[in-house]
């Protein structure tokens, strides 16, 4: 028999807008052993419901977990309504608020004429009440279709989930459609992709055998088209797609002409789901994106610019305090910046970018005489990533917070509840690591804000773009519309700092002395088959220079190979965190996690704090011998936040020793060690070395390859995206 714990539904603590619920259950029955002790008790559970009734009895089956910040909690897994089979259990029903105008003296009269069954046969037949004494047609209907919709609720999940959804999908789309679900379904499941959050074509394509859906249908071919255009656009970073590419992608999955294809690609061009742009074709909400930041833009452009009489006595008096003397672009940026409504600030590391965005600020609030609260109320400082806020905070001695948690982000929904109904009231927006940015993150914060606003972009111009699609900073920069200050004086953090010269080397193709060793910066050569060895007796030296691991970032551009971050880790985990009998560790496939490993962050869980690229160290582990939810359980701990992972989430992690150049964007780190060779070659370019290095802020160590190094500095020829937003930019006054 499973377990179930039984017993009425009290009250919910917490209440999402797809389901989910935490709420109070007064045990009465259960064969849970740890719950014996609550009957006649109330115990918190968790779980997704279509529905919950005040008062109903329900059987719960689940398990037991410990939430970290909750306690104990019983995870809900099945849910079923009991409906009451006692006299006594059927009038109280009957005469709830569910059914309104029913009094307890007509439950009971209902109740008394057709008996304990009363329900059953209500069901199945809405004429039976009429033989109840005062019962109207009009009542008795009322009675019968709230009766029927209070069933067909459970009927629906139930038909879900045997078709192969999980409870919390079915959910979603129970909400969605309500008592139109299964017509929904059995008329064109897969517009489940497009109006249910989180449901994939996969997903559906999956289910779609159960409904004996053909392979050919043109519903599942529109569908596939989409999915496999986002999946080009996911894999390429390209805002739009040619027709040559759409149709070569969709042949490898479908066998069918071209013209059959083109055909339906038309199709879906009607139904707005792809949008046409002399040849080239993109999906229809990152073409919706791209106008948006266009004409927001326009509009920034447009609005009349602010002159102030005395802004050069400002920026003296800021020098004298901080005993600091601006250069002239670090004087023109900080004037732009308080005139202009739109302005970008670009430069290299050294440049002053973090030293401009503190005077941006210190300036704004004396010009209008805002205290610090009135400051934060007026300014905003974003950033994409949390150790790229956290700078920002540092840095200005303001608040700064990540561009989703300034949104809102709703993960239940995914949506941003800070949107283009609901804007933030700031009046200056500076927006830190702009490289960072894609499209459609671009596209929210926009909708986010209010049109007469200063917003300001701070970047550097040489680095990676975005994970998503889009190169957001270098179309706008290269579409001259917007002004651009050029950061280019560099400030050494002392003589022999050698760091930012080397940036800026790498960034005009000038390498001069790059072997010779300085203080802050060492070559380390070796040949390919070596890079291992080198690495593992780096690193043991370093301990014994009782360096913390936990600020010594290694990066690699490629995750496959001897050299590559997978292998890395693993020879690097025997030397930074080896086996030790007093630190338990757990096996995740092939991977061992240990406590005091370092963890990289995969994915952003705003809702936890902790963000894609995010670095942290296993604090403990739990093994499912001794955790109370019975599965193992691993701790990461992110700069004093604690992240719990359960086996699901498993994925969202890997070792934190060696991660990828790409991973490395927003954040900073005391030691960078890269090694750079030849089974590296395809993947060596410019523009990835450069941003590798400027993550380095006191040692940067290279180990490898001299000519390999040469070979990537020398290759400018990373891959072009295909977007249209600097000539679209561009073509905006003409």
């Amino acid at each position: 028999m499973k377990k179930y714990v039984k017993g009425h539904y009290e009250k919910a603590i917490f209440k999402s807008n797809n389901g989910y619920i935490i709420g109070l259950l007064k045990v009465v029955e259960t064969n849970e052993e740890e719950y014996i002790d609550y009957i006649d008790k109330t115990i918190t559970f968790t779980g997704y419901f279509a529905e919950l009734k005040n008062d109903d009895l329900y059987i719960f089956n689940g398990e037991t977990v410990d939430h970290p910040k909750y306690g104990k909690q019983y995870l809900v897994k099945e849910s079923t309504r009991v409906k009451p089979t006692d006299v006594e259990g059927i009038v109280e029903f009957l005469s709830s608020d569910l059914f309104k105008g029913i009094g307890e003296k007509q439950a009971e009269l209902i109740v008394k004429t057709l008996g304990v069954n009363t329900l059953d046969i209500i069901l199945s037949n809405k004429d039976n009440l009429l033989i109840v004494p005062k019962m109207t047609i009009k009542k008795a209907l009322v009675i019968y279709e709230t009766l029927l919709k209070y069933e067909q609720s459970h009927k629906t999940i139930v038909y879900l989930t045997e078709l192969g959804f999980n409870m919390k999908d079915s959910l979603s789309i129970y909400n969605k459609y309500k008592e139109n679900t299964i017509s929904k379904i059995e008329s064109n499941i897969y517009d489940l992709i497009d109006e249910v959050d989180g449901i994939t074509f996969l997903k559906i394509d999956e289910i779609s055998s159960n409904l004996s859906i053909d392979k050919l249908d043109s519903r599942r071919i529109k569908a596939c088209i989409i999915y496999l255009m986002q999946k080009l656009i996911n894999e390429s970073g390209d805002t739009y797609l040619l027709l040559e590419e759409i149709i070569e992608k969709v042949q490898l999955h479908i066998k069918i002409d071209n013209e059959i294809i083109n055909n339906y690609i038309e199709e879906l061009i009607e139904e707005s789901k792809i949008f046409k742009d002399n040849s080239n074709y993109y999906l229809k909400e990152i073409y919706d994106a791209e106008i948006n930041i266009i004409n927001k833009i326009r509009i920034l452009n447009n609005l009349v610019t602010t002159k102030y009489s005395k802004l050069g006595k400002y920026i003296s008096d800021l020098e004298r305090i901080n005993h600091i003397e601006y250069n002239d672009s670090q004087i023109e940026a900080i004037t732009s910046a308080l005139e202009s409504n739109i302005l970008v600030i670009t430069g290299g590391p050294g440049t002053g970018k973090t030293t401009i965005i503190k005077a941006i600020v210190e300036i704004y609030s004396r010009i209008n005489g805002y205290n610090f609260d009135e400051t934060i109320k007026h300014i905003a400082l974003l950033a994409p990533t949390g150790r790229a806020s956290k700078r920002m905070a540092e840095s200005t001695y303001y608040p700064a917070s990540t561009i989703h948690r300034f949104l809102k982000w709703n993960k239940d929904n995914n949506e941003f509840s800070v949107n283009e109904y609901e804007k933030d009231l700031s009046d200056l927006i500076i927006v830190d690591e702009f490289s960072m940015l894609d499209i459609n993150l671009l596209d929210n914060l926009f909708k986010g804000l209010k049109d007469n606003i200063k917003f300001i972009i701070v970047g550097d111009y040489n680095q990676l773009p975005s994970v998503g699609s889009g190169q957001i900073l270098k179309d706008i920069i290269e579409s001259e519309i917007v002004k651009v200050v050029n950061l280019d004086v560099l400030y050494r953090q002392d003589e022999e700092s050698y760091i930012p010269i080397l940036a800026s080397e790498i960034k005009k193709n000038e390498l001069s002395n790059f072997e010779e060793t300085r203080s802050d910066y060492t070559f380390l050569k070796c040949s390919s088959n070596s890079i291992v060895e080198n690495l593992k007796n780096l690193c043991i030296k370093l301990i014994e220079k009782k360096y913390d691991y936990k600020n010594v970032q290694i990066m690699a551009p490629m995750y496959a190979g001897i050299n590559g971050i997978d292998n890395l880790n693993k020879e690097l985990q025997t030397i930074f965190n080896p086996y030790n009998k007093l630190k338990k560790e757990l096996k995740y496939g092939d991977v061992i996690f240990r406590e005091n490993d370092k963890i990289l962050q995969l994915v952003n869980m705003p809702e936890e704090g902790v963000y894609n690229g995010d670095v942290g160290i296993i604090k403990f582990i739990l093994l499912e011998n001794e955790s109370e939810s019975k599965k193992n359980e691993i701790y990461v701990d992110y700069d004093g936040l604690i992240v719990k992972y359960i086996p699901k989430d498993f994925i969202k992690i890997k070792h934190g020793f060696v991660i990828s150049i790409h991973k490395s964007q927003g954040s900073e780190f005391d030691f960078v060690i890269m090694p750079i060779c030849h089974s590296y070659n395809r993947m060596l370019y410019r523009k990835l070395i450069y941003t590798g290095i400027t993550r380095a802020k006191k040692k940067l160590v290279i180990i490898g390859e001299t000519d390999s190094f040469i070979r990537g500095i020398n290759n400018n020829n990373e891959v072009i995206r295909k977007t249209n937003l600097a000539s679209k930019l561009k073509n905006m006054y003409r």
